[in-house]
């Protein structure tokens, strides 16, 4: 058969128009196509290709600014989300405690949402780009959600049980977030938010019956609570069913 005969070759995906862009504005516009890739798709099926593609640059281009690959990247990616997301931990001073916490995990699952499968691939572990530095982005993001929830508490030294408490929870906010996006985001956001805030108010008063320390904090977080908080409204709740 003729070369000729054999037909037109498949076409090859077309990159966008090339724009030549300052080193550290491309650099930044590498970082976000990726972490939008990232946040589609599980890391491992992500490519250099997909990424200088939906970036309309090459993929020399690409190496030129992460001479180490796809793992340079992926964790450049990581450290960008993981920036993005510790500011969505920031809260101002204003409203109860609990109010303010209500706040917080709405932009926290706002977050979840938008990076469903990265932030799946990312805390479960296991990734072909998992590394110890990988880890540590985790673990430094962790860090700061615990700061800032003992920040809103009024706390510079909590102790080994109030310590434990936050900690706890926060493992328990992660632990939800991989569920909701498991079972396709069956329960409301906003339902699942309240029933977390009710999760750290109840599991505040149980660590208090055991520790001075968190007692004297619930106290004080509770002489902020408003009517209509989400506090107030758990207490209006439980009160008859602990004494029915």
């Amino acid at each position: 058969m003729h070369a000729d005969d054999a037909g037109p070759a498949p076409e090859r995906p077309r990159r966008g128009p090339y724009r030549r862009l300052p080193v550290e504005q491309r650099r930044e516009q590498l970082i976000a196509v990726a972490l939008e890739l990232f946040g589609t798709r599980p890391p491992e099926e992500v490519s250099l290709d997909d990424v200088a593609v939906a970036a309309g640059a090459s993929r020399p281009l690409v190496y030129r600014y992460f001479a180490g690959g796809k793992q340079q990247l992926y964790e450049a990616a990581l450290r960008s989300a993981a920036v993005e997301l510790t500011r969505r931990f920031v809260e101002p001073a204003s409203g109860s405690p609990t109010e303010r916490l209500a706040q917080v995990l709405d932009r926290y699952f706002g977050f979840v949402a938008e990076h469903d499968a990265g932030y799946g691939a990312l805390l479960r572990g296991g990734s072909v780009v998992e590394t110890e530095r990988t880890s540590a982005i985790v673990d430094d993001v962790r860090r700061a959600a615990f700061r800032h929830v003992m920040k809103h508490l009024g706390v510079r030294e909590p102790g080994p049980r109030l310590a434990l408490l936050v900690r706890s929870w926060i493992s328990v906010v992660e632990g939800s977030a991989l569920s909701w996006l498991d079972e396709g985001r069956q329960i409301p956001q906003d339902e699942l938010r309240d029933w977390l805030v009710d999760q750290f108010t109840a599991m505040f008063a149980v660590t208090a019956l055991h520790d001075r320390q968190a007692a004297e904090v619930l106290s004080a977080m509770l002489d902020r609570e408003v009517e209509g908080s989400p506090a107030a409204r758990l207490a209006a709740r439980l009160g008859p069913e602990l004494t029915s």
